[in-house]
């Protein structure tokens, strides 16, 4: 679907990597590599939560977006340990990621728990970067298209759709993330193109095509470009490259096309 229509995203997960000390060493680094990368795409890092106070800080005169890597479906109350939406809203963070398949396997976010966690994003204006894929088995089986488009439906049920022009899909097949395995450019279109189709069967083709779709498997500066290219790859939610400034930036750069 026409990519005219909708933003480009680079996000990426720094996961419980990076120390506040090293942050700014990290920005100082990475700006002056795409100093006009606003006009081709938008750029998040998402950080673990003590980081997010050195990102701002750091990225603040910058286009540099900074985002959070989950957050809480409830809005206040007695739940230790736990980040609300206000929160980071209130520490000007734009981004957060929600259903990241390390929070579904390791500490058992279902899909009814996403879904109540886009809307605490949305409510509080904060963008949801939904995650959705399938484990190595579940594709070994051709359940793929099945399992993604269930996970959609799950994550948006109850989204109006003047929302839904406020978040962002990452298709992250699981079996590729950290593994250096990544999906062929054809493997990860076809799914993302999916992905497009359910949201078009839920809102119709206008509100469809408006919802960037981020590939989160493995992305680096080698495949960027190919990957990127791609009518339905919108971006990248990117892992282990995006620590690294200049991998980052590379990828960055891949999006002007």
């Amino acid at each position: 679907m026409d990519k005219r229509y909708r933003r480009t995203i680079i996000a990426g997960n720094w996961k419980m990597n990076m120390l506040a000390s090293k942050v700014q060493v990290y920005a100082d680094e990475l700006i002056p590599l795409v100093p006009d990368f606003h006009n081709w795409c938008d750029a998040v890092v998402c950080t673990p939560f003590p980081l997010l106070p050195a990102a701002l800080q750091a990225f603040k005169d910058s286009r540099v977006e900074v985002g959070a890597q989950n957050m809480s479906q409830f809005e206040s109350g007695a739940y230790t340990g736990e980040v609300s939406g206000e929160q980071l809203t209130d520490l000007g963070v734009g981004y957060v990621i929600i259903g990241h398949s390390e929070r579904r396997e390791l500490y058992g976010e279902t899909d009814a728990s996403v879904n109540k966690k886009v809307h605490a994003a949305l409510d509080k204006s904060l963008c949801p970067i939904i995650c959705v894929g399938e484990t190595l088995n579940q594709r070994e089986i051709g359940v793929t298209n099945n399992i993604v488009a269930t996970q959609v439906k799950s994550a948006l049920y109850g989204v109006q759709a003047e929302k839904l022009h406020h978040a962002v899909i990452a298709y992250e097949p699981i079996w590729a993330i950290g593994t250096g395995r990544t999906a062929t450019p054809e493997d990860a279109q076809s799914v993302c193109q999916e992905i497009r189709a359910v949201i078009c069967s839920l809102y119709g083709e206008h509100n469809a095509r408006v919802v960037p779709i981020l590939y989160g498997g493995s992305m680096n500066e080698k495949n960027a470009f190919d990957l990127l290219a791609q009518p339905d790859i919108d971006g990248g939610l990117i892992g282990g490259a995006s620590l690294k400034p200049a991998s980052f930036a590379a990828i960055i750069n891949a999006a002007n096309q």
